[in-house]
């Protein structure tokens, strides 16, 4: 079983493919790990209405999926200053024990806000952004009050020493300000990696925020229509296809 060791972290991955690389950031919020590419965390009886990249896409790209910390198979230290930032951490680490310099990010979910965390932050290695879903503020602060709540008692029942204080606040650095979370409206205006969004519809993902994004960034594709089996193969070569014309030589 590939486990990635960091000092606060141990991190479940798998790669698949060849070509230039892709780290996949699954839906799932906080509970994000790669089976949920697989089937829907809300429907696991169901095929998910999304493409599952980790076999979709690589016969075109090296994809790595990945349990996010404390999610899955993966454990990782929580305290009060942990935030964005910690996961993006996370993420450049694994990709430098992989040996990989620049790289595609594709994410579901609260994986898009995880893309553009590390576009803000680490713009010269990635080479192109997918936003699948993406999580953001509209009308829905319970949904994320809830998820922190819910990660409390995910956290304790691994490690019962660690505070609810510092978890609460850990879910606050999260989910405490607007728009995508992660990065700032004024951030996505400026972004210079090319994004390809699949937006949102529902209460977690808001087409409000996909909207949003669509009008702010300056380098982005829309694919409006991608749900279910009938789009799926559309999807699966328009991301494909996406991702190769931003390829690095």
């Amino acid at each position: 079983m590939p486990i990635f060791k960091r000092p606060e972290a141990e991190l479940y991955y798998e790669v698949y493919g060849s070509g230039h690389p892709l780290l996949l950031f699954a839906p799932g919020g906080l509970k994000s790990q790669l089976q949920y590419w697989r089937f829907s965390p809300a429907n696991p009886n169901a095929p998910a209405p999304w493409m599952d990249p980790m076999t979709a896409l690589a016969s075109r790209f090296t994809v790595v999926g990945m349990d996010q910390r404390n999610a899955g198979q993966s454990h990782g230290l929580v305290t009060e200053t942990h935030g964005w930032h910690t996961f993006a951490s996370d993420h450049l680490a694994l990709m430098d024990h992989l040996g990989f310099t620049k790289f595609h990010v594709m994410g579901g979910c609260i994986g898009g806000s995880y893309c553009l965390s590390l576009c803000e932050l680490a713009p010269e290695r990635i080479t192109a952004a997918v936003l699948q879903n993406p999580i953001g503020l509209h009308e829905n602060r319970d949904t994320w009050e809830e998820a922190v709540s819910g990660f409390v008692k995910t956290v304790q029942a691994h490690d019962p020493n660690v505070s609810e204080a510092a978890i609460r606040q850990f879910g606050h650095n999260m989910f405490g300000g607007d728009f995508v979370f992660s990065v700032s409206r004024e951030f996505v205006k400026r972004c210079s990696v090319p994004l390809y969004l699949q937006p949102g519809t529902d209460k977690p993902h808001p087409a409000q925020t996909s909207a949003e994004i669509a009008q702010l960034a300056p380098n982005i594709d829309v694919q409006k229509d991608w749900r279910g089996p009938t789009h799926l193969q559309d999807s699966i070569k328009l991301v494909g296809d996406f991702l190769a014309r931003n390829t690095a030589a």
